[in-house]
């Protein structure tokens, strides 16, 4: 009983290591497989790229950044686009410096902003059409905009209809950029003194403005154009409206009482005018609205011998004297129009167009004394506010092609 018993203990000890080898390799492998797959799933996890985001708004701010000198930096077009205007044609001009004003490059703070490609733009808009509406500096950035845009497409044919001042189709594209001029964006128009009796005050008569209407230049453009860029602002001064030839503010076809001052009536339109965008221009059309274009007189307003002679921008800690309006300089208006413009926009789906500050630095970036006519000096002094071109304004284009492109991306 005994040998029976230590033969089966023999049998036991021998066969266990070929019953359990099997198995034990088995939990090896099961094993080392776990921690493969688990090391594989945390390395993709850390690693592996992530899936593309949904488009927004950039959050990058075009905005706020500064200048530096790219030596490399040329234009994009010269003296012999066929839209220029005669005094912004700072090249055929003969305007100083121009090689340095177009070797500074506006550098945002926290990302890049990258040129143009008229090509790839004109691409992204085909069978879409923009428009701008305001005054003589929209005129300056349309300007600009068609001739970096005619690089693309020299077939470019000069187009002035729907009501527009001036602008261009695009043939190779089908796309048309336009302006309409509405310096004051309301309805205006010129009311004579009815009586000749009681000419102590000096009044010659009034400029009736309707707040609540928009300047037929523009009232029905809103199912033509894709994208929109609108301003108002240079207009909005005594040198244009003396105390001889008043603003009047109307609204609901009546006067305004009590009558409201140059400021009061520019907020008043400035919201109306954003009420009615909001409400009567599609949905679907891209709307933006440019923040003022800082004036650069030095020494004086236009008609007081002001100057803007710079062979370089403004430092940073310059711009506050230059614009802040409680040191009540020549260029003071600006900041203040901008705040009622930006208080007027909000809660629409108007985006800002605020190329103010990049602006601000470029006091020498004017056609000041190089206007290309003799005498226009004399009779209009230096041109402090609108810009040469090629010039500023070819970075305004950078700007709002980004941001058309992003829209566009958006829906």
């Amino acid at each position: 009983m005994n040998q029976i018993t230590e033969r089966n203990r023999t049998l036991l000890t021998t066969m266990a290591p070929k019953l359990l080898s099997p198995l034990f390799q088995w939990l090896i492998l099961l094993t080392l497989l776990l921690l493969f797959l688990y090391s594989s799933l945390l390395s993709f996890h850390t690693s592996s790229p992530q899936p593309k985001p949904i488009p927004t708004l950039p959050s990058c701010n075009f905005f706020n950044g500064h200048w530096v000198q790219d030596p490399d930096r040329i234009p994009m077009y010269d003296e012999s686009c066929p839209f220029h205007r005669n005094a912004w044609n700072c090249l055929r001009n003969k305007r100083d410096n121009m090689g340095v004003i177009n070797s500074w490059k506006w550098v945002p703070r926290d990302c890049v902003l990258p040129r143009i490609d008229p090509v790839r733009f004109l691409g992204l808009m085909r069978n879409r059409n923009i428009g701008f509406v305001g005054d003589s500096l929209n005129e300056n950035f349309l300007v600009s905009f068609l001739c970096v845009l005619r690089v693309a497409d020299l077939g470019a044919k000069k187009w002035k209809r729907k009501g527009a001042w001036r602008g261009a189709y695009f043939p190779k594209f089908n796309v048309t950029v336009g302006y309409h001029r509405a310096v004051l964006l309301s309805k205006y128009e010129w009311q004579p003194k009815q009586h000749a009796d009681g000419d102590q005050d000096g009044l010659k008569g009034i400029y009736r403005v309707d707040v609540d209407v928009p300047s037929d230049d523009w009232a029905n453009i809103g199912d033509f154009y894709d994208v929109l860029v609108f301003n108002t602002g240079h207009w909005w001064g005594f040198d244009k409206f003396p105390k001889e030839t008043p603003l009047t503010f109307y609204r609901a076809g009546e006067p305004i009482y009590p009558p409201l001052d140059m400021l009061g009536g520019f907020k008043v339109v400035v919201e109306n005018m954003a009420s009615y965008i909001q409400n009567k221009i599609p949905l679907k059309t891209l709307k933006l609205w440019r923040l003022q274009s800082p004036r650069h007189f030095h020494g004086g307003d236009w008609n007081q011998n002001g100057s803007c002679l710079f062979n370089k921008p403004l430092e940073e800690h310059q711009l506050d004297l230059w614009f802040d309006p409680s040191n009540n300089g020549p260029n003071k208006e600006e900041r203040l129009l901008n705040r009622l413009i930006e208080d007027a926009l909000q809660g629409t789906d108007i985006q800002l167009l605020n190329l103010t500050r990049m602006s601000e630095f470029r006091a020498d970036a004017h056609p000041a004394i190089w206007l290309g006519q003799k005498d226009a000096v004399k009779v209009w002094g230096q041109d402090c506010m609108h810009w040469c071109l090629p010039g500023v304004p070819d970075t305004w284009v950078d700007i709002l092609s980004e941001l058309i492109r992003i829209g566009l991306e958006l829906g």
